[in-house]
């Protein structure tokens, strides 16, 4: 079966890659210098999806800036994030302004007033300024109200964690996104740097060679992207030369279900 793709979905933005960069936690604590060497070598390795959110401190204006003249270059998926419907507006404006007054991928953040924040983006998506809806949760207890907002028929795609250590979307959630055509975004690939704490030897990636895994990073990456229901993968890094590494990813094959059950005995 083929990884799902966003790219038809998303029209004429760009190709979008499966492997993009999500922004929590990077680029705010770098600041803007570091910031755009890190965007400017990711583009330069062809990743061209960015992931952010009010949420994540001043980063969606670090990357508006970073990514400047470039814009057009970049597939948007950022949030809004706030109980409050008048300061949802205010949020969605102030994004749509960092990022030269359009969105390619508005997500509601934590499912926060999910069904009033659906209606306040189909409107802008109505008015042709945000191309995409979607719904994110990362903790286990919010995935009733994403699965819920699936079921609408009115969600493009939703984001959710999954690696080895975290298969909770497995059991509802992914085959859902299969039955009804909906994108997955992958967040949390490397549990938040959990699965780097005791990596394997090389020697026990040595029957990953072929398929050109050449660290505990790619296999990470790969094992996630080897879902079918998977579209892209989102890994944050703060290093430029990280967001080079991470991209070569995306040109690989698919993981066999054999690949895939190594890894996860390697992390178990």
């Amino acid at each position: 079966m083929e990884r799902r793709s966003l790219a038809p979905r998303l029209a004429t933005a760009p190709e979008v890659p499966v492997i993009g960069m999500g922004t929590s936690g990077t680029l705010d604590p770098v600041g803007q210098s570091v910031s755009d060497r890190i965007v400017g070598d990711a583009l330069a390795a062809g990743t061209t999806l960015f992931d952010s959110s009010p949420m994540y401190g001043n980063a969606e204006q670090i990357l508006g800036t970073a990514l400047a003249r470039r814009r057009d270059q970049a597939v948007i998926a950022t949030k809004v994030w706030t109980a409050n419907d008048d300061e949802a507006d205010v949020q969605i404006d102030r994004s749509l302004a960092y990022f030269g007054g359009h969105i390619e991928v508005l997500q509601i953040h934590n499912m926060v007033g999910w069904q009033r924040r659906l209606e306040q983006i189909e409107a802008r998506r109505d008015a042709g300024s945000v191309r995409l809806v979607g719904a994110t949760h990362w903790k286990t207890d919010g995935f009733a109200d994403v699965e819920a907002a699936m079921r609408t028929g009115r969600i493009d795609l939703v984001q959710v964690p999954y690696n080895p250590n975290e298969r909770v979307v497995e059991q509802r959630l992914l085959p859902l996104a299969l039955d009804l055509g909906i994108g997955v975004l992958l967040m949390r690939p490397f549990a938040d740097g959990d699965l780097f704490r005791r990596p394997p030897d090389a020697s026990q990636l040595t029957p990953l060679a072929d398929a050109g895994i050449t660290g505990w990073a790619d296999a990470l990456l790969a094992w996630g992207l080897s879902h079918p229901a998977v579209s892209a993968t989102i890994p944050a890094t703060s290093k430029p030369e990280r967001a080079t590494a991470n991209a070569r990813v995306g040109s690989l094959r698919r993981l066999t279900d054999d690949e895939r059950d190594l890894i996860a005995r390697l992390v178990s």
